[in-house]
């Protein structure tokens, strides 16, 4: 076994490989960009090594930089994780090339599994179904024009290489195929360094099954069952689950030895996944084969009992497996969500910022793999996810439960979440009876988005926070927002979504207040229990809440969902008679988030329709439309293709 292993990775990932490193004795070498000079993947490893700027094409995805930092650690291998380089057989080759272990399959295999239309050519002499396509070397649009006819719509345009919902589009019309691979081939570009595409006939209300792998130096191969990931967005995977509730064990049998004939044809070794789509009848057709360890490779690990990671190093190393086929079999049920720092409200629009609070929950059968801790920062560079919250239990009924359970518990204050869209997808009764399908977000997104409802307790808990804060933060009645001293009662205002809160308070004795909010009167007691904890006692009711103060808002966290509150500041006489703000007859466009503008669809004086895209920017590794948000004439353009923008940038102005 070697001695010390390079991750070539970042966040979350890099720090599980380093949990199993550190488990077998192995030290460990984490690289980091600009943005990363602080991440939570470089204070657990035992060293680090910069290796560039923010972008990622000049930090992790730089082939060079990634050989040059293992070479001056003196690491033996170099995991690649998943994401960035993990599928790209060049670097693997010159890892193998500058004298370092891959821990990985060969480049041969990858070239052959991770390039899609190389594995399904070999899946069809395997004989394993494939979804009819295109996967030809011409990739002109009249070409590819000429196949989507005869294919006939819709279907899907998929990246050859790479994975996570990059450079994938489905395509309804003839009309919209040439913005479609447009928009694919430069998302592919950006993501893998390979804008080649493919066609696929689009199998209506699929699920999406996968058969994870393990195979050995020796030529042996086991299947570790299968993980249902139909939940998903922007073809990305939200949710994924162990066993599938739609296979039969023959047809997980089925599944499983032709995703173990697949792999060996290929020569694989190390873990890898064969992907497949189950159509609305049960049939399963083949997509393609991840060529790495997948992001929800827990749930496999926790119904299983073996740890994939492990097992990759122990393969890389030229070890057996340590477990036959007849060893695998599944016990209770596993489930992931993936948290993400974005708001599914707006688009599933990635958030950025600081985290002021990141506590994950904990208990028996909750398990937290996370690539972030309080006081860390969400950049816009990078992948969105913050963490995975895998959850196992005896049987489905009892994950759900245990699951919805810890999302009440979950507290992230700083960045909007999917928490709340996470929450809601348990409450989907076509979820709880596991009626799935790869269109369930769209289709349910109206009534599973995220509501701005804001509660009273989280009203409550605010005040209650300034209320409780030591009398010496208190000799300026202003200094902390909006609140006054009225004889015996305090008056506390906030904001919230332009709409402005009055609390008035009373104290009674033994922590408790005699509270005034919306008309209504409430006793209400609270308790400061740690640096962001605070206890709320009503009557005989008793609730948590996390709350986290800054100049100019208070932050909350309860039941798993997240509040802003403005601090509203002291009226003065300057502001008598003013009207209000007209901000909403306001005809910019404005940046949600840092980004490159990647392409601008108009010119200025172009007449544009409501809805029609103007921009398009790049941001987190996926590609962002700004759209008109009415019909008019574009007055001003302000940026060209290629260019940074900050958030709040003014992109684009449309005047009716």
């Amino acid at each position: 076994m070697f001695s010390k292993v390079l991750i070539a990775n970042r966040g979350e990932i890099a720090v599980r490989v380093m949990q199993a490193c550190a488990e077998m004795g192995i030290r460990t070498v984490a690289v980091y960009s600009d943005a990363d000079a602080r991440a939570l993947h470089v204070r657990r490893a035992d060293e680090s090594y910069g290796i560039g700027p923010s972008v990622a094409g000049e930090s992790y995805l730089n082939v060079d930089r990634m050989i040059r930092a293992a070479r001056h650690s003196g690491a033996d291998a170099v995991h690649p994780g998943y994401g960035f380089l993990a599928e790209n057989p060049d670097f693997a080759q010159a890892c193998l090339g500058a004298g370092l272990i891959w821990v990985g399959p060969s480049p041969e295999a990858m070239r052959l599994l991770g390039d899609k239309r190389a594995a399904k050519r070999l899946a069809r002499e395997t004989g394993v179904p494939v979804v009819p396509g295109y996967d030809g070397d011409a990739q002109d649009l009249n070409t590819l024009s000429q196949q989507a006819e005869t294919l006939g719509y819709p279907l899907l345009i998929k990246a050859a290489s790479g994975g996570g919902g990059k450079g994938m589009r489905i395509v309804r019309t003839a009309e919209a195929l040439a913005e479609a691979v447009e928009g694919a081939k430069r998302e592919a570009l950006s993501a893998f360094g390979d804008e080649t595409l493919l066609l696929e006939k689009y199998i209506e209300g699929p699920r999406h099954v996968e058969i994870q792998v393990l195979a050995d130096t020796n030529g042996d191969v086991v299947h570790l069952g299968e993980r249902e990931c139909s939940v998903q967005r922007r073809h990305q995977k939200v949710m994924e689950e162990s066993p599938s509730p739609a296979l039969t064990p023959e047809l997980r049998e089925e599944m499983g030895a032709a995703a173990v004939r697949l792999v060996r044809a290929a020569g694989y070794t190390n873990a890898g996944t064969v992907e497949f789509i189950l159509s609305p009848e049960g049939e399963p057709f083949f997509m393609e084969v991840n060529t790495r360890l997948q992001v929800e490779h827990p749930v496999t690990e926790l119904v299983t009992g073996f740890d994939l990671v492990r097992e990759q190093l122990r393969i890389a190393a030229g070890m057996p497996l340590s477990i036959t086929q007849d060893q695998v079999w599944l016990w209770g049920h596993a489930l992931e969500c993936r948290v993400y720092a974005e708001d599914p409200a707006r688009g599933y629009l990635p958030s950025t910022g600081p985290l002021l609070l990141f506590e994950p929950p904990s208990g028996a059968g909750v398990r937290n793999d996370s690539g972030v801790e309080t006081g860390d920062e969400v950049t816009p560079f990078y992948d969105p996810m913050l963490a995975k919250l895998v959850i196992h239990a005896p049987d489905r009924p009892s994950c759900l439960e245990r699951a919805r359970a810890a999302l009440r518990r979950y507290t992230v204050l700083g960045v909007s979440t999917n928490l709340s869209l996470l929450a809601a997808v348990f409450d989907a009764p076509a979820f709880r009876a596991g009626d799935l399908s790869t269109e369930f977000l769209d289709q349910l997104l109206p009534e599973l988005a995220t509501t701005s409802d804001l509660p009273d307790e989280a009203v409550l808990a605010a005040a209650g926070w300034q209320l409780t804060a030591r009398t010496s933060d208190q000799r300026d009645p202003w200094r902390e927002g909006g609140w006054r001293l009225s004889g015996q009662e305090r008056v506390l205002r906030y904001t919230h979504e332009g709409t402005e809160l009055v609390v008035s308070a009373s104290e009674r004795r033994n922590t408790f207040w005699d509270m005034l909010l919306g008309g209504a009167h409430r006793r209400v007691g609270f308790e400061r229990t740690g640096n962001s904890s605070l206890l709320l006692r009503e009557g005989a009711r008793t609730w948590h809440a996390n709350v986290v103060e800054t100049m100019d808002s208070l932050h909350i966290g309860l039941g798993g969902s997240a509040y802003v509150l403005g601090k509203a500041r002291a009226l003065t006489a300057d502001d008598a008679g003013r009207a209000p703000s007209a901000l909403g007859g306001r005809e910019s466009l404005q940046a949600p988030m840092p980004g490159t503008v990647v392409k601008v669809a108009v010119r200025e004086g172009d007449e544009v329709e409501a809805g029609q895209t103007l921009i398009v920017l790049e941001a987190m590794k996926m590609e962002h439309a700004i759209a008109a948000p009415h019909a008019g004439v574009v007055a001003k353009l302000p940026y060209s293709a290629g260019d940074l923008v900050t958030a709040g940038a003014v992109l684009a102005e449309v005047r009716e």
